[in-house]
């Protein structure tokens, strides 16, 4: 017998666990903790992604778009899909398995929902489409949902659901994956990380933005631990022969990650069948098993499917925005276990890391990094970057 699940505190746990997480997580930290390491201006960061794109044939305007998505990842600290990214989009277009030009089509819609065809272009550009008709259609309907098939890697989730938060709606992203994920009791991938966002706009620039994996952590972050040569955690990934590492490296070689909850428990396979339900299945996109693996040489495209809801507080009760950052607040002045850690709220740490990154007057980067854009400037004849 399946016991019934309380979404509600299901949701407050993972907020909690990420936080507590994210906190003590040395990769979420922008201050340079070495002289090896660069702070490079956000706006010269941007211009080189942005010439990289461009200098392959891309369109300025999704030049553009792309490094948005990507300068906001490393902006947050969160570096697995930041710049460390350019490298397999770049594989991609030059391998011609996504067409960095095409536009997406609407398919299908009604007042309140929509059905694209991202017609295997670059998914932050089908992403910000998507969202911004959900946002469209949801300031005359009060709620919209938008899917899209025939997409690609879309970068993080919250890119999304800011870009409708900062419009003063309540977004919601989610997105299919390469299968990683081993579901609970099972030896085998099915399912991918397929990460859940949302973001509320609270009074002034206060906001509640949640943007999680359902594997218990994303297959990025288990390659940015593999770069830095950092053991994992046990409960993140599996080894080939399905036991639980805390080497990167052989989970980046299985491709097993282990669900959210761990292995035992039935939560974060519902969460990634849940996101596929509004994604890939809803888009009639690839799902589950049948979705290519990114990074490994294939003429195959992606076909991901990403879903995007957009809700506007103001036709509902007056007063949502007040009585959000009143909840946020109340959390914020709890008593912490820790004087030294502030109970915060789904992010304020990557505010914390922006304000961080503002201060010195850009973002850090490794020398694995500078290694690959130093590569990178070198093949496609870009100019390189400059450090502060």
């Amino acid at each position: 017998m399946y016991k019934t699940v309380n979404f509600a505190a299901v949701y407050a746990v993972i907020i909690l666990a990420v936080n507590a997480y994210e906190c003590n997580n040395p990769d979420y930290n922008s201050k340079s903790k070495n002289n090896n390491e660069k702070v490079i201006a956000l706006n010269e960061i941007h211009r080189f992604i942005r010439e990289c794109f461009e200098k392959l044939g891309v369109k300025k305007e999704n030049a553009k778009l792309m490094a948005d998505g990507l300068v906001a990842a490393d902006y947050r600290g969160i570096y697995s899909h930041g710049l460390s990214r350019l490298e397999p989009y770049i594989k991609d277009i030059t391998n011609k398995v996504c067409d960095p030009n095409a536009c997406p089509k609407i398919m299908m819609e009604t007042v309140s929902t929509a059905a694209v065809n991202g017609n295997n272009g670059l998914g932050t550009v089908i992403g910000a489409f998507c969202m911004d008709l959900a946002i469209k259609k949801a300031s005359e309907t009060g709620i919209a949902i938008v899917v899209t098939n025939g997409s690609n890697h879309f970068g993080i989730n919250m890119f999304y659901t800011e870009r409708a938060a900062e419009k003063g709606f309540i977004g919601m992203a989610f997105t299919n994956t390469s299968p990683v994920m081993v579901p609970a009791g099972a030896k085998d991938v099915c399912l991918g990380t397929n990460p859940i966002s949302i973001a509320a706009p609270g009074e002034g620039n206060d906001r509640m933005v949640m943007d999680i994996a359902t594997t218990a952590v994303s297959f990025g972050k288990i390659q940015t631990y593999n770069r830095n040569k950092k053991q994992i955690p046990l409960g993140w990934g599996l080894d080939e022969h399905g036991k639980e590492t805390t080497d990167p490296e052989l989970v980046v070689k299985s491709r097993k990650l282990m669900p959210l909850g761990g292995n035992v428990s039935y939560k974060g396979t519902g969460f990634a069948l849940m996101v596929e339900c509004l994604s890939g299945l809803l888009a009639d996109a690839n799902y589950g098993p049948n979705i290519r693996q990114w990074g490994q040489k294939t003429d195959k495209p992606a076909n991901l499917g990403h879903g995007f809801i957009a809700i506007d507080p103001q036709k509902f009760p007056a007063g949502f925005q007040k009585r959000l950052s009143d909840l946020l607040n109340y959390i914020r002045k709890m008593q912490p276990v820790d004087p030294n850690q502030p109970v915060m709220v789904p992010g304020d740490l990557e505010r914390k890391i922006m304000e961080k990154v503002n201060k010195q007057g850009g973002i850090t980067y490794t020398p694995t990094h500078m290694s690959m854009v130093e590569k990178i400037s070198k093949e496609l004849g870009v100019k390189g970057v400059k450090f502060k």
